[in-house]
Formats: C-alpha cells, sequence, structure tokens
C-alpha cells in the first residue's frame, strides 16, 4: 500500500497474545487513518455503558497516510477510548516523533485490550513485538520511564509514549505522554493505559513509508512551506510559539481570567505573554516536532532559584489554566509547574481548571483549610499550587479530589460549588472565550468530547480564515448571531480530517479540503477531492456523535456553564454573550440532526453509518 503500511498490531494484554491484521480497504476510503481509524474501531468494538477502566474498553494509538513522510507537520498520531473523564469517545492528538518512528515499524497502529496481570510496556524494532516486565519504570515519572526505556533498549533512535504516576493511579486527568514534554493530553487516556497496566510503548523502526507519487509529494511539499513561511500567522508561532496568544487575546476578551469572571488583566497576560517569554527565559533549541517549518515549540532554561529546570516551556493553554486563571503572573513558576504536569502526565488544561474551581470554592467557604489539609488556595499563590499540583501528580490528599476533574470534585463538595466548574459534559473548557468568539460557544457544547478548540476551532473564521469549499465563505463578525453553526460543523468537520490525515492544525488552516484530496491522491494513490474529504469528516464526527448518543448524550447536555453565556462588564468583550439556543438550531439543521440533538437516520445512512442508524433508531 501507499501512504500506508499495510496493517494493525492487536495486543490482548489479559492473554498476552500479540497479533497483526490487515488493514480494510472500506475502512481506508472512508476514514482516512488517525482518528477516523480510531473512531470506527472504538465505536464498533466498544458497547454502550462500558466501563472505560475496565479491559472491555480499546485504547488505540494510530497513525495517518500522511504521517512519516516529508509533508510538513506530519509527526502526528491519535490515542482514542472511551474516556474516564466524560465517558465519550475521545480522540487525542499529538506529535513529536513516536508516531514516524511507529510507522517506521511497519504498522499504522496499535489496538489494546484487556489488562495484564502486572505492569507491562509494549517494545516494537521493526517487526521484533512483544511485551516486557515494566516493574522497573512504574512508579517512575514520564521523563525518567522515556530515558530508562531508550536507554536500556540500545536503540538511540528509539521512541517511548508512556504515562506519569497520574496515569499509574488511574486518574481521569492523566494524558499520554511522548516525547519528552509533548502529549495526548485530554479525556483521561493515560488512566485508560494505567488501568490497563501498560506503562509504555517503545517503537524502533527502519522502514520508510512507501508514497504513490513522490515527485509531486514533493513538489507540493516545497509550495506548502513556501506558503507557511510567507504567512504572517505562522511567523507569529515561530517567533513567539502559542503563548503570543496571550500577548494578542487580552485586548479582545480572549484571556480566561479568575476562573472565567474578569474580563481583563493586562499587566498579567503581558508577562505570561510569548515575548516575555522570548525575552527572559526561552533558549535556541531544535527540538521542533517532525518536518515542521513552523517550530511552535518552546524550550526555556531557568538558571537557578526553586524553579530552575531546563526543558520544554509552557504552551498558551498552560500558560492560561495555571497563570491567568489562578491569577498567578510569573512565567518561571507557571514553567515549572507545566513541568511538574509533564513529568506526572497531568492534562495542564483541566489541572489548571480544576484548580481554579477549588480556589473559587475556598474563597467562597465550600472548601476549608481543613478539607485542603492546611493548603491555602487563595488566589495567585503560587506555593499553594505547586503543592496541590503534586499531589494532583501523585493522586494523594487533598490533590487526590482534584484529579478526578471538576465536575466530580464539585459532585462531592456541593454546596453550590457545581457553578464554579467550568466545564461541559465533564472536560474543562480551554482558553478561550466564547464571549469573546460567539463561535465556541456552539462548538464547545456539541464537540465530540466535550468542550474543545483543537477539534472545531471556529474561531478562525472570526480572525479571518475563511474555508469556501466548506461553505464558509466570507469573513464573520466576532459577536454575529448568525453563521455560528455553520462555522462550527465546517470547522469540526475539517479538524476530524486533519486527525486522520494527520498533520497539524496549524498548516491545515491554509490547505482546503481540494488540496488535501491531491495530497491524499499523491501519498496513497487513492483519488480523493473536497467532496470526499468533507464527506469524510462529517462521517467521523457523526459517528462521534452516535457514540456520545448512544451513552444518553441529547440536547440538554449540549450546553454551557451559565458563567460562559452571561456577559462579563470588563475586557475586549464586556456585555457581549452568545445566544446558545439559536447557535444550536442552526447547528443541527445543518448537521440533520433531530431538534434533540439526534442524528437522523436518514443523514447517517447517507454518510453509510446503517450500523450507527440502527443503533439510535430502533
Amino acid at each position: 500500500m501507499h501512504g500506508y503500511m499495510g496493517k494493525i498490531l492487536r495486543v490482548d494484554l489479559s492473554s498476552g497474545k500479540i497479533s497483526t491484521e490487515e488493514l480494510d480497504p472500506q475502512m481506508v476510503h472512508e476514514y482516512i487513518g488517525g482518528g477516523g481509524f480510531a473512531t470506527k474501531i472504538v465505536y464498533d468494538e466498544v458497547p454502550a455503558g462500558t466501563d472505560p477502566l475496565s479491559g472491555d474498553n480499546r485504547l488505540v494509538f494510530m497513525t495517518g497516510p500522511v504521517t512519516g513522510t516529508r509533508f510538513p507537520t506530519s509527526g502526528r498520531f491519535v490515542v482514542a477510548a472511551k474516556s474516564p473523564l466524560t465517558n465519550l469517545l475521545t480522540t487525542a492528538a499529538s506529535s513529536g516523533f513516536w508516531g514516524v518512528e511507529l510507522k517506521r515499524t511497519g504498522y499504522d497502529g496499535i489496538v489494546f485490550q484487556g489488562k495484564a496481570d502486572k505492569p507491562v510496556y509494549l517494545e516494537m524494532v521493526d517487526d521484533q513485538v512483544s511485551l516486557q516486565d515494566a516493574s522497573n519504570v512504574w512508579g517512575k515519572d514520564a521523563y525518567e520511564t522515556q530515558d530508562i526505556l531508550i536507554e536500556k533498549s540500545g536503540k538511540k533512535r528509539a521512541r517511548v509514549a508512556c504515562i506519569g504516576q497520574s496515569g499509574e493511579k488511574l486518574a481521569p486527568l492523566a494524558c499520554v505522554m511522548n516525547d519528552a514534554g509533548r502529549a495526548a493530553g485530554r479525556g483521561g487516556l493515560g488512566a485508560v493505559m494505567g488501568a490497563m497496566n501498560l506503562k509504555a510503548i517503545l517503537v524502533s523502526g527502519t522502514q520508510k513509508v512507501q508514497v504513490a507519487m513522490d515527485d509531486f509529494l514533493k513538489l507540493m511539499t516545497k509550495e506548502v512551506v513556501k506558503g507557511i513561511q510567507a504567512d504572517p500567522f505562522a511567523g507569529f508561532f515561530t517567533k513567539w510559539g502559542t503563548a503570543f496568544s496571550m500577548d494578542m487575546g487580552w485586548a479582545a476578551g480572549d484571556v480566561p481570567i479568575k476562573n472565567w469572571q474578569q474580563g481583563e488583566w493586562e499587566e498579567g497576560c503581558v508577562n505570561l505573554g510569548g515575548a516575555k517569554m522570548a525575552d527572559t527565559i526561552l533558549k535556541p533549541h531544535t527540538g521542533a516536532c517532525h518536518n515542521c517549518p513552523i517550530r511552535c515549540s518552546r524550550w526555556v532554561e531557568i538558571k537557578e532559584g526553586k524553579y530552575a529546570y531546563e526543558g520544554p516551556g509552557p504552551e498558551y493553554e498552560t500558560l492560561g489554566a495555571f497563570g491567568t486563571m489562578l491569577m498567578i503572573d510569573d512565567l518561571e513558576a507557571v514553567s515549572w509547574i507545566g513541568e511538574l504536569c509533564n513529568k506526572y502526565g497531568l492534562d495542564t488544561i483541566s489541572a489548571g481548571c480544576t484548580v481554579a474551581w477549588a480556589m473559587e470554592a475556598y474563597e467562597k467557604g465550600a472548601i476549608t483549610k481543613e478539607d485542603t489539609g492546611g493548603i491555602e488556595l487563595t488566589w495567585g499563590n503560587v506555593d499553594a499550587v505547586v503543592e496541590i499540583t503534586k499531589q494532583m501528580g501523585l493522586v494523594e490528599g487533598f490533590g487526590a479530589l482534584l484529579a478526578q476533574g471538576s465536575k466530580k470534585a464539585a459532585e462531592k463538595i456541593g454546596k453550590g460549588s457545581e457553578e464554579y466548574a467550568i466545564q461541559v459534559k465533564g472536560m474543562e473548557v480551554p482558553m478561550h472565550d466564547p464571549r469573546c468568539y460567539h463561535s465556541l460557544a456552539v462548538n464547545y457544547a456539541t464537540g465530540t468530547r466535550g468542550a474543545c478548540h483543537v477539534q472545531g476551532g471556529p474561531y478562525v473564521v472570526e480572525i479571518g480564515v475563511i474555508s469556501p469549499e466548506a461553505g464558509v465563505t466570507h469573513r464573520q463578525g466576532r459577536f454575529d448571531k448568525k453563521g455560528k453553526g455553520l462555522a462550527t460543523k465546517a470547522h469540526q468537520d475539517l479538524s476530524a480530517v486533519y486527525n486522520s490525515v494527520a498533520f497539524c492544525m496549524f498548516a491545515g488552516m491554509g490547505i482546503p479540503p481540494s488540496h488535501i484530496g491531491n495530497l491524499l491522491a499523491i501519498t496513497t494513490g487513492i483519488p480523493h477531492n473536497a467532496q470526499t474529504v468533507l464527506q469524510a469528516g462529517e462521517r467521523i464526527i457523526n459517528l462521534q456523535r452516535a457514540f456520545a448518543c448512544r451513552e444518553g448524550i441529547t440536547r440538554k447536555d449540549d450546553t454551557l456553564p451559565k458563567r460562559l453565556v452571561s456577559p462579563l462588564s470588563d475586557g475586549g468583550a464586556a456585555g457581549k454573550a452568545a445566544d446558545l439556543e439559536f447557535q444550536l438550531n442552526e447547528y443541527y439543521e445543518l448537521r440533520q440532526w433531530d431538534e434533540n440533538g439526534i442524528p437522523t437516520k436518514e443523514k447517517l445512512e447517507s454518510l453509510g453509518l446503517a450500523g450507527a442508524a440502527e443503533d439510535l433508531h430502533t
């Protein structure tokens, strides 16, 4: 096959059986790869009501047809399972080099099931695949685990995906970590890995990804790189990383402050921004992801003091979650807290947001110093946040409650604290405010894994990125009432495609569906055009939605916390809030879902999802 290695590895951890299956040609045509393949596998093999932390769940690692090729940003891979945080089918993407190395072993992906009777890791060195004893790394953090297993393998190019202590202890905020600080971050997939007694997957391969038309791929790659290098938006990422969103977003009212209660904090945002990082702690480094001309990843060095370290720097989401959300504007402190999360394997978005919930609950008396074991969870208290983050990572003390996420923590504490848990379907809201970009309201409310800005991202339409082939023909005003359903549908479908092909959304935003079709044809030899590409994205989103509906999700769950539909009195979005009900009606109509948010039988069947149609309509 071209673009694909042609086979998937199956690992039953209960029996220790390892087997290989060939790629299904129909799945290749209809789901492309990556997140599409993973969605299909989890939907088909994980029945409704399955306990996410049982061996009946599936844990899927999957690459796309472009992964490991010369194409820019082609280091992506996807991890998927039923989430212990939300009970929804969750796909989480990561980058770096692990996915490339997996593909070079000769496999497009791995599907795990069952539970090992003791901690193990999977070792894949080309066609030599085996389960190994992980007792020497169980209890180690994610960095230590990667270093130990790579040294033991004797393969300098080997890469490791693994969990830290939070995943071992089944925290629903646990990530799957790879390549130092990169993460398949959201939805608690690290806990699924821990529940299976699977500590890590080491991959090292020498096989080359064969493409159908390499000369054409070389030409296309050259043109895409030129486009990226000429794009000012991409230039911001290169110069300042994703942290530039802190510098540029606060004036518009996009940066969440004090658990979404405050609209403006210029000094704090500037102190945490990409420009400040570049002037102080940023260190020149060659740690870009595989074939990435954007190079948004940061490497920092704090030379002295209690936050001294050298390693991956914080992304915008971390700076928001552990910075502005908590009223902390110490860049070195927030960087160090992010480093702790990387080591423990914690999702920085959900972890920081849950601490913000706890701070507000503490301020308003729902949580006391007695509850926290003496930790004073007051706004801006860096020492308290460092301590509680350590407890969350180790799932100890009061941190053990917070490691469950804000929804579950608030349900246990009660006393009105549910109002302060800013989450959708159990997943904490990321660091972009739907009162600033109104399209984010319906996007967060209907996100198939919960509130998400990367598996959607319609706010790019409000900053000038249009997609005529997907029906979005003009830039929308931030506060326009109409059109948000269309922007959301288009960009959810496109994001599903990005995660399936698999390349980075930062590159994908500039590549229209017809060109993605050309890329797929050049890579795989399978004809594609704008229509087939967009239909694949729509098929994936509808199957993910069908999974959610099968678990009982309806319109009543497609909602936002009251705070996010209530205007702020200050900041760049003061006095503004989206009309979510209007947006939902618009979105459902475009999706051809009924008034309760259930995909219609006709819609599912038109996408070739007869099984899902039968599940929802019999």
